[in-house]
């Protein structure tokens, strides 16, 4: 059996037309595929910029908080209370698997309402499952102003005298 040379042979109209139509395929994927490989050089030259909240805030005067007083930023994610002892900051994220706490005025508590964790109005866990009390977060005063930073926590037992 003799071999035969394709690229020799002549073409007929039928097969120009298939090796037309494969090589616009062909040609189509590589064009698709290096449009994709520009856009993702160029996405990678951009920078992605995560922007964070702000840590450090103003709250008010001491003067306009009166003693007793349980103040929920539940934007800033935490509570101003203000004690005969003086102020504090507690964060409003639960200790057992970090979700939002809400203040109940009526029975002086801050609770979770997903699980069930109870803390009094200091911080301590009176029900858990919460592991742990709230954390105390740095409150100054600054101008006259209190001033939370929620990054930095202090000790269980800070009272900001004013």
């Amino acid at each position: 059996m003799a071999l035969i040379d394709d690229l020799k042979t002549p073409e007929d109209d039928h097969e120009r037309g298939r090796r037309e139509f494969l090589g616009t395929i062909g040609g189509g994927a590589m064009a698709f595929a290096s449009l994709g490989t520009a856009v993702t050089a160029v996405r990678f030259l951009w920078p992605e910029v995560l922007f964070e909240e702000e840590t450090r805030f103003r709250v008010g005067k001491p003067g306009d908080i009166p003693v007793g007083t349980v103040l929920a930023l539940l934007a800033q994610k935490l509570y101003i209370v203000h004690s005969p002892d003086g102020f504090f900051a507690l964060s409003a994220t639960c200790t057992h698997l970090g979700c939002l706490t809400k203040y109940e005025a009526e029975l002086n508590r801050i609770f979770c309402p997903c699980h069930g964790s109870r803390y009094s109005v200091d911080g301590h866990v009176t029900i858990g499952p919460a592991p742990k009390p709230l954390p105390r977060l740095q409150l100054t005063l600054d101008q006259g102003l209190l001033v939370v930073d929620s990054s930095k926590t202090v000790d269980p037992d800070f009272v900001l005298k004013v």
